[in-house]
């Protein structure tokens, strides 16, 4: 495809002859933003963003978000999550992904990694995952992994001794009812929890 505005000498490429991964990446570059393109780690093209955004014929357009993954994932392995997760996400190695990725798939790691993938990916929320598959030979075992191997039951993580408290009963509470076939369906807890009241004598 062509175009007679453009410059003596300029190439165009149309898009709809790329896959639908790399449109998701170009639609989501702002004015002036640039996206590297690479060959084994080497830069070949520099792609940069014009502002200009292709207007989807539905009455609404879906946002998509971008996951990056620090984790060593075969193209197949990629695809088998970015399908499992839905139209509405992309999953992109670490070094194709974009700065403004809104989610960044890291193993476990040392604090100082993790503060290195933040810097590099400041608006990404960051999730540690331990994760098995052998049919993508996929492995990546981490402390709590290696734990739940040894024999521990359950893994817990609170902020506060009450928060724990709810986390402990919940745990107790539903093996119970799994004992006795009634196990109920299972829930997410909200990342923020309202503080306990302090008790007053």
């Amino acid at each position: 495809m062509t175009d007679d505005r453009a410059e003596p000498g300029a190439r165009h490429l149309d898009v709809t002859r790329l896959p639908e991964d790399v449109v998701a990446l170009l639609d989501a570059l702002r004015p002036g933003e640039s996206l590297v393109v690479t060959r084994e780690g080497a830069p070949i093209a520099t792609v940069t963003g014009t502002g200009a955004r292709h207007v989807d014929r539905e009455p609404s357009v879906r946002d998509v978000t971008v996951v990056a993954t620090a984790m060593k994932l075969s193209r197949s392995a990629r695809a088998a999550l970015s399908a499992a997760l839905g139209g509405d996400y992309i999953v992109l190695d670490l070094h194709a992904a974009p700065k403004t990725a809104d989610v960044l798939l890291v193993p476990p790691g040392s604090p100082q990694l993790i503060g290195l993938l933040r810097s590099t990916f400041p608006r990404a929320r960051v999730i540690v995952a331990e994760v098995e598959d052998d049919r993508l030979a996929v492995s990546f075992h981490g402390p709590v992994r290696r734990m739940l191997d040894a024999g521990a039951d359950g893994y817990l993580t609170s902020t506060t001794i009450p928060r724990l408290a709810r986390q402990l009963d919940h745990d107790v509470t539903r093996r119970r009812l799994l004992a006795a076939g009634r196990a109920a369906p299972l829930g997410i807890e909200a990342a923020a929890v309202a503080p306990e009241p302090e008790d007053h004598p």
